[in-house]
């Protein structure tokens, strides 16, 4: 698979196996599993923001399940240490020494549960291994094992006792995903597939689609895309657009348009071809851009939302031909 060039036909195979075992036990959320995939083919991690209840947790577990990769889980509350994500340092009685013991941290695919729910000190334990998939600890470094991914979630209801995330740590997320109630026949086909069915027998009889070796390989090839240069100007066009725009008291960062950049490439993997269109582009600049822009306080009370911002910015950026 993916030996001397790039397979399109088997990556989209690839691609629709991993939603079909998926959505054998989760309904609806297809846009949700695309974004988890093109995440994680392009470096990013990603935030999850959703009631509780909408499968948010086990859409992880299925993701890292599907891959064979290790899972951990991490429960954020107010009293956690940064140690208690990255580890610390165990005294050894035979040799007189301190030697480190990892953290949850150094698994491939970790879910970081009501990451909000954290002091400013336990985020900070995140930023480097986020960015640099390195942590350094008592002048040490520690790299991580590829692949690396962070999924976290958050409840954008309840607010008491929660901490508002750094926008350097929001900015280090590739996609902020909206997981969003089924409507009424996705809530019917719950009802339907679940009544019988037990959800955690059910999770060990899926079928690994893609062994994490096979990751690092994929993600070489996916910079095979080809993306024209009339199409980085064009989403160069877009940032400044969010920087420009007299809604938007925060605009977009170059990490997002870098975003934008390699996650369209892999959305066009996925839909079988070797080259960008805008459409791809425009597919993912929500999920890129809606945690890294923010309203002025005016527009908040007038009720508009960022996303509508975005779409109207990418309604008003020509598009190239």
């Amino acid at each position: 698979m993916f030996e001397n060039r790039i397979d399109l036909t088997t990556f989209k195979q690839t691609t629709e196996a991993l939603k079909t075992e998926m959505q054998k036990i989760i309904i609806g959320q297809t846009e949700t599993i695309d974004l988890l995939w093109i995440a994680l083919l392009s470096n990013g991690h990603v935030l999850m923001e959703g009631v509780p209840g909408v499968a948010k947790t086990l859409i992880a577990k299925l993701f890292a399940s599907l891959m064979q990769a290790s899972f951990a889980r991490i429960q954020f509350t107010p009293d956690l240490m940064p140690t208690d994500v990255s580890g610390t340092s165990i005294f050894n009685n035979k040799d007189a020494t301190f030697d480190f013991r990892k953290g949850p941290i150094f698994a491939n695919i970790v879910l970081i549960d009501e990451i909000n729910r954290a002091p400013a000190k336990t985020q900070a334990a995140l930023f480097e291994v986020m960015e640099e998939r390195q942590l350094t600890y008592d002048g040490t470094t520690y790299p991580l094992e590829p692949p690396f991914m962070v999924l976290a979630t958050q409840n954008p209801i309840e607010q008491e006792g929660t901490y508002r995330l750094p926008e350097a740590q929001l900015d280090r997320f590739l996609f902020k995903i909206k997981v969003n109630y089924p409507n009424l026949e996705e809530e019917y086909q719950i009802l339907q597939t679940h009544q019988h069915r037990d959800q955690k027998a059910m999770l060990p009889t899926l079928q690994p689609i893609v062994a994490k070796e096979q990751i690092a390989q994929i993600k070489q090839q996916i910079n095979q895309i080809h993306i024209e240069e009339t199409l980085l100007k064009y989403i160069a066009q877009v940032i400044i657009h969010t920087r420009q725009h007299p809604a938007l008291y925060l605009g977009a960062s170059p990490r997002a348009s870098l975003a934008i950049m390699h996650a369209a490439k892999v959305y066009a993997a996925m839909n079988g071809r070797d080259f960008v269109t805008p459409e791809d582009c425009k597919y993912v600049a929500v999920p890129v851009l809606n945690h890294r822009v923010q309203l002025t306080p005016e527009k908040e009370m007038e009720g508009i939302t960022v996303e509508n911002i975005i779409e109207q910015i990418l309604k008003n950026v020509e598009i190239p031909r």
